[in-house]
């Protein structure tokens, strides 16, 4: 019998098991930890959570369609969504599909065709395919520094508490939203704080005329450039120019790298509770010395940096990397189509969990489609050129910006392929 195997249980992991449940194909799921949730599980050991994290993007945006969230908070807190996606595991029979505690070790070929897996606390078992969904926030991307730092350094990774900043001199460096998140809850605890940007960023506010901002202009994409116009003009009424709090002019426009949904940074830039510094240059000690030949003193170097994608179990020429991620259609399929399937590796302003979950669709249609269809699938994209998921805009060429799609032209791609592999 055909069987496949789902290695992650948090969302993009249950939208895979769910669509496959769908279409009656037999799946397998590994989870390292002992629950569903992936990192908004806080307690899961590899959980990047914080206390203070909420959604940035609307709930009525990031949730499943078929599943709607009894909360009715706009930007529910990490608590509220490990209790969802528990809610969602339940109502649909996919906890039983999971062995947890079971991290998996090795994904390798097999001799006989598929693939075999090893995981902890099991036998090894063969697949005819494996779906890769174990997150793009889970390795920290730790940059280097010229010098020694006296003091520590904390990736936002090891963060969990403001108490971990009490009492302290805290140099953030990079302001991505965990770095901003951060810095709000570290003026309330910390000695002081200060971030080190190397770029400037767009600040978008939760709301905008009283709704959540992220609902207006739904299902009515306008142009690149005309939104970028519009939306850089309402936001500078909202929230002013960040220059005049410190931060560079952006080098880019607004959408071409991910924005910061966190207002409430440059309302303590305007207070006074924190400061904007220069790129790092060196450590010196307890010094930090900053590319425009100022320094100061810090107890603690807190590093918003951010992740790296890594899949640590495959060998990268099954993935078929470039760079700093796997080249894959839609973000799903290796060009090889050699049994491997990648779920989650996208990132979209207003994708969402649904948007995700319409991969899983995606991809279960491909599995469950007949050889002739399948067949037909793979020589278009053999031979074609790949849609343009960009949706016109210019993105930045920065390694986490390898998987950005603008949500509007990559949904309607992926909504495409599976109407082509159900026709």
């Amino acid at each position: 019998m055909t069987r496949y195997a789902v290695i992650g249980a948090g969302p993009s992991g249950l939208s895979a098991a769910r669509a496959l449940q769908q279409h009656g194909i037999p799946v397998d799921g590994y989870e390292a930890s002992s629950g569903v949730g992936g990192l908004w599980d806080i307690d899961n050991p590899r959980s990047t959570m914080y206390e203070s994290a909420h959604l940035i993007s609307s709930r009525t945006t990031t949730q499943f369609s078929e599943f709607p969230m009894e909360s009715q908070v706009d930007y529910p807190g990490h608590r509220a969504l490990k209790a969802y996606f528990d809610s969602f595991a339940d109502a649909f029979g996919l906890r039983e599909l999971f062995r947890f505690d079971s991290a998996v070790t090795r994904v390798e070929p097999a001799d006989a065709g598929g693939w075999m897996l090893s995981a902890e606390g099991t036998e090894p078992r063969r697949y005819d395919g494996v779906i890769l969904a174990n997150g793009t926030l889970a390795e920290p991307n730790r940059p280097s520094f010229a010098g020694a730092f006296a003091g520590e350094i904390m990736h936002t990774s090891d963060y969990k508490h403001p108490r971990q900043l009490a009492g302290r001199r805290v140099l953030i460096i990079g302001a991505g939203n965990s770095g901003c998140d951060i810095a709000v809850d570290a003026v309330h605890h910390a000695a002081s704080v200060e971030m080190s940007v190397r770029r400037g960023y767009y600040f978008v506010p939760r709301y905008i005329f009283g709704r959540p901002s992220d609902t207006l202009n739904q299902g009515r994409p306008l142009p690149a450039r005309l939104k970028q116009f519009i939306d850089t003009r309402v936001l500078r009424a909202f929230t002013g120019d960040p220059v005049r709090f410190g931060f560079p002019k952006p080098d880019y426009r607004i959408y071409e790298s991910h924005p910061i949904v966190n207002t409430l940074v440059l309302n303590h830039l305007g207070q006074g509770d924190l400061r904007i510094r220069a790129d790092v240059d060196r450590f010196d000690g307890s010094a930090v010395r900053f590319r425009d030949g100022s320094s100061d003193q810090y107890d603690l170097i807190l590093l918003a940096t951010g992740y790296t994608l890594d899949y640590p179990f495959v060998d990268r020429e099954h993935l078929h990397w470039d760079r700093a991620s796997p080249s894959l259609f839609l973000n799903v399929f290796p060009p090889s189509f050699n049994g491997l399937f990648v779920m989650g590796m996208v990132e979209a302003s207003g994708l969402g969990w649904q948007g995700r979950f319409e991969q899983a669709k995606m991809l279960a249609a491909y599995l469950a489609a007949d050889d002739a269809r399948a067949a037909a699938f793979r020589a278009r994209v053999a031979k074609s050129p790949w849609p343009d998921t960009t949706g016109g805009y210019h993105y930045l060429g920065l390694d986490r910006m390898s998987y950005y799609v603008n949500k509007d032209a990559y949904r309607s791609a992926v909504r495409a392929a599976t109407r082509s592999l159900e026709a």
